[in-house]
């Protein structure tokens, strides 16, 4: 029986799922680092780990036995993607999940940064009365510029609009607009019409500090900055002299270049007690309906793979979308991508007397990865002398 490590307070609902499936599952609330990594996840072939654990290439070297990795987020900066590649352990998150939560969470702020909630929220609760219409509009015939039109930044789209703004957005890729929502053909050409900008980028080399200096100094005076994506992306100082200057009217910001580990560690930002900024802390996909769906669905796909071999959605691996029921025995293999591997397994195959069934490979740049259904013979000698194999990474058989 796989045995599964699930770490930060992943959703009840995966514990059930992967247990209703005959696995031993194991839970912890808190993240784990380091050697305190290597040491609570050893003898297990599945981790569950959320954005604060970082599987570190001495980490995943240091765990033999895991088969495979469910991030229960969409981000996935957190996993060293090549080292598990090529050490032949798939990863797999969940894109799709929390998409509704963010794309909530970007317009209810852009609602109280026009409405200036935030700070007469705070005022009342102090017994101070700021009732004016001053500076306070309506988001209605606005003009709300997107920044990254993916899975969220596209249900961003549908939900502004659906409330009366003009969309615009700007993406790298070419994407097709939903809606009457508008591809602008460059950053500073969406940052120059938009009222409101919101951003939805991966963290990558290219988005560090993709809104600085230069950048917000494009933006519409008195235009509105959300960030819910990632907290490179904004220069948070050249953030703070373009709210301090009154070039913007305010910001909401949800994620920071440096985040506390945990809710007991004290949280600072050059952006604390500014006029009109709404600082939250990381909750873009924190509802329990989001954390529900996240649980189902990455639990979902380590069932997969751990049953019947699967990879499709796999963000580092080969992905191959092999039935899900298995027709006799079914090996797998992880190896190196070198000329003539297969001709040896097929060749191994053969000697010991299976007859394979059917069979399955995809491989990328480093590594081959084969599935195969085996009728008779025997396949356990068959499984044992292609691990032998000196391009083996890793073989299983069900």
């Amino acid at each position: 029986m796989e045995k599964i490590l699930l770490l930060e307070g992943i959703h009840p609902n995966a514990i059930e799922i992967l247990e209703k499936e005959g696995f031993q599952v194991e839970l912890e609330k808190s993240a784990f680092n380091g050697k305190d990594l290597i040491e609570r996840a050893q003898g297990y072939q599945a981790l569950g780990i959320r954005s604060k654990t970082q599987l570190t290439q001495e980490v995943i070297k240091s765990l033999p036995e895991l088969r495979v990795i469910g991030a229960f987020c969409i981000g996935i900066n957190q996993i060293d993607l090549e080292t598990s590649n090529i050490c032949g352990i798939p990863a797999f998150n969940a894109p799709y999940s929390n998409t509704r939560s963010v794309a909530e969470l970007v317009i209810s702020e852009m609602i109280a940064l026009a409405r200036k909630l935030g700070d007469v929220n705070m005022m009342a609760h102090k017994g101070q009365w700021l009732k004016s219409a001053n500076g306070n509009h309506e988001i209605r015939g606005k003009t709300l510029g997107i920044v990254g039109y993916g899975h969220i930044g596209s249900q961003v789209s549908v939900l502004a609009e659906a409330m009366g703004l003009k969309v615009l957005y700007f993406d790298i890729l070419k994407k097709l607009p939903l809606g009457n929502a508008r591809s602008m053909d460059s950053l500073d050409e969406l940052l120059g019409l938009s009222d409101f900008v919101t951003l939805h980028v991966p963290e990558t080399p290219m988005t560090t500090n993709l809104m600085s200096s230069h950048q917000l100094n494009k933006m519409k005076k008195g235009s509105f900055l959300i960030n819910a994506s990632r907290g490179t992306v904004v220069d948070i100082p050249d953030l703070v002299t373009a709210l301090k200057t009154q070039h913007l009217a305010g910001a909401a910001i949800d994620v920071y270049p440096k985040e506390p580990d945990s809710n007991n560690e004290s949280f600072t930002s050059e952006l604390q007690n500014l006029e009109n900024v709404i600082l939250t802390p990381h909750i873009g996909g924190s509802t329990e309906e989001a954390q529900q769906a996240i649980g189902c669905e990455v639990a979902e796909s380590l069932i997969r793979y751990l049953k019947f071999s699967f990879t499709g959605g796999a963000v580092n691996f080969p992905n191959l979308e092999v039935p899900m029921h298995i027709d006799g025995h079914r090996l797998m293999n992880v190896h190196k991508n070198v000329p003539g591997v297969m001709r040896e397994i097929n060749s191994i195959v053969s000697d010991v007397g299976a007859n394979i069934r059917s069979q399955y490979l995809a491989t990328d740049a480093n590594i081959g990865y084969v599935v195969m259904d085996m009728e008779k013979g025997h396949f356990k000698e068959a499984a044992k002398k292609i691990a032998a194999l000196p391009t083996s990474i890793k073989t299983q058989v069900h």
